[in-house]
């Protein structure tokens, strides 16, 4: 019997991505994003990930983020983004991973949309946690705020409100900024077998941001536990173009 190989040690944290994504499988843009996180224990989280995976830390601990954006035209290949149905509002429930391979990822636990159609494609496609709700986006001046409740799958009704005042532009992020923000794939479980799809994009514009309401019962309906107390981080960003690639291969030792 061929002894398991060792895992090799995690890629470095960098704000620009970390390999090359030649195969385009979709293209999508991610706009007026706010990023939630709060710091977890890595034991609670280690359960909830795909197999072959581990919490990913930062000095010794790992987080659960709360990320509320826009997405505007999914693509396929690279063919030109649906206006329509590719265009919604989401908010996403994420922990962060790493294989033995040493690829840094998120694992979403949940991912509300407001279009039915994505979110059946993509829970039969690509096996992804999508629930169909009912959502918007309202931007007044510097105030953004995102609501949404979910229609389908249950938990019926679990619901989402964040209000956060956007503030001045970071220009040198600091590491955990980048770790919570710059992740160049996903690992995701597909008929029992952990598969990694990465992505590219630009480097993020992050804001600062002053969060003025949460009132979230997403990260519960996931099977996390309540946070307790405010985020260690709050961000805006105004958003990327990103490019996802076709699942490839494990590198070669």
């Amino acid at each position: 019997m061929s002894p398991v190989p060792a895992p090799v040690p995690a890629e470095p944290i960098t704000p620009d991505p970390v390999r090359e994504v030649p195969r385009t499988l979709l293209t999508q843009s991610w706009l007026d994003l706010a990023f939630l996180h709060w710091a977890a224990d890595p034991a609670d989280v280690a359960p909830l990930l795909p197999a072959g995976t581990v919490p990913d830390t930062y000095e010794g601990l790992t987080y659960v983020g709360l990320v509320a954006f826009r997405m505007y035209r999914v693509g396929w290949l690279n063919l030109p983004g649906v206006p329509y149905l590719g265009t919604f509002p989401e908010t996403n429930v994420r922990l962060y991973s790493v294989d033995r391979h040493g690829r840094r990822g998120v694992v979403f636990r949940s991912l509300e949309a407001s279009r039915l159609l994505p979110v059946l494609i993509a829970r039969a496609g690509f096996r992804l946690p999508y629930t169909w709700a009912g959502m918007a986006i309202r931007r007044d001046a510097d105030t953004v705020r995102y609501t949404s409740v979910r229609r389908w799958p249950g938990p019926r009704g679990a619901r989402s409100r964040i209000a956060v005042r956007v503030g001045e532009r970071i220009d040198h992020p600091t590491d955990l900024e980048h770790f919570l923000t710059a992740r160049w794939g996903m690992h995701n479980s597909v008929h029992g077998r952990t598969v990694y799809l990465p992505n590219a994009h630009p480097r993020w514009p992050l804001h600062r941001a002053d969060l003025l309401h949460c009132e979230d019962e997403l990260i519960t309906a996931a099977g996390l536990p309540t946070p307790t107390g405010p985020p260690v981080s709050v961000l805006y960003s105004p958003g990327v173009r990103v490019r996802f690639g076709r699942p490839g291969r494990p590198p070669t030792p």
